[in-house]
């Protein structure tokens, strides 16, 4: 089941491009064990339990250069409240906006023409036929589960499938695109915001388009197998984030990733690239709100720790 969780976390964060879903259901659940012993309370404990409670963010800042940094869920419930007085305080004060990709190419005709170019296996070989006799199994049950014809991604490639597979229970469950985090920032920042963005449609389609196929395979049947409990593993990872624990968060987001080509491709390569953005930014006066999934900003190899390879300090700010 690590694996599952691993796989589904990694691809929800560029999910968007083909379903625009990623959330977790309305209900939390808050479970405190208070402790009957004392011990001395660090400064740093102390500093962080005065952050406010919410969402993480960091913020990253020179003389005339301020950089916050939040990570986003693409999509949740409606009745899901996230925004702070901090994040909006940030948001207001900066006078660009960052996100993975550009939201108006979210919905152009172009980018269904891409996934689609993309996502078609033009090899002839359908995608039934590369799984063996127990995978064919597990994956029809799958997809008969969440109410869909057996062979309707026979044509397409195994990351394609497991994608929109591991999407469909979310849209079951109701989750909106619509209540997702970026379209509220969007809403937010209004169009005198200017916009930028740190990859294309292009580029993150072609991450996942250029995983070896035995790891397309591996995501597939991962999801496959876990598909009846997406919705919970999204749930708890959603849970963390609500919460601002970013700890907990990645120790669900990154449990099971033990394939280093995987990992290099959807995430560190990115957060390298990212912190190189960062790091040629700063160069130029201004204040920049960045947007990006919040796996990208916790655990080990996160933007935050090549950013501190460069020199670059980040602050917990919420």
């Amino acid at each position: 089941m690590t694996m599952s969780k691993n796989f589904l976390a990694t691809s929800l964060s560029s999910a968007a491009l083909l379903i625009s879903l990623q959330g977790c259901t309305s209900a939390y659940e808050s479970n405190e064990v208070a402790s009957t012993q004392t011990s001395p309370v660090t400064e740093e404990a102390q500093a962080v339990a005065a952050l406010p409670s919410g969402p993480a963010m960091w913020k990253v800042s020179d003389d005339d250069t301020t950089i916050y940094l939040f990570g986003t869920v693409h999509a949740l419930p409606p009745e899901v409240e996230w925004m702070s007085p901090a994040i909006e305080s940030a948001l207001d004060s900066s006078d660009t906006l960052v996100t993975e990709i550009d939201a108006a190419s979210m919905s152009a005709p172009e980018t269904q023409q891409i996934v689609g170019a993309k996502a078609l296996d033009t090899t002839g070989v359908t995608l039934r036929s590369q799984l063996s006799a127990e995978q064919v199994t597990t994956y029809e049950a799958a997809m008969t589960s969440v109410g869909v014809p057996v062979n309707a991604f026979d044509g397409f490639k195994p990351w394609f499938a497991g994608m929109t597979l591991s999407v469909l229970p979310l849209m079951k469950a109701g989750y909106s695109p619509e209540s997702g985090v970026e379209m509220v920032i969007e809403s937010r920042a209004g169009e005198e915001m200017t916009r930028e963005a740190l990859e294309t449609v292009e580029f993150q389609i072609g991450v996942f388009d250029g995983l070896p196929r035995d790891s397309q395979v591996e995501f597939l049947m991962a999801t496959a197998e876990a598909v009846d409990e997406i919705p919970t593993m999204v749930d708890a990872m959603v849970t963390e984030w609500v919460e601002g624990d970013a700890d907990g968060l990645a120790a669900i987001m990154n449990e099971g990733l033990t394939d280093p080509q995987l990992a290099e491709a959807l995430l560190y390569s990115r957060n390298r690239n990212w912190a190189d953005w960062v790091e040629a930014r700063m160069d130029t006066p201004g204040t920049v709100f960045i947007a990006v999934g919040a796996g990208h900003l916790a655990g080990d190899n996160s933007l935050q720790d090549y950013l501190a390879e460069r020199g670059i300090v980040s602050d917990r700010i919420q």
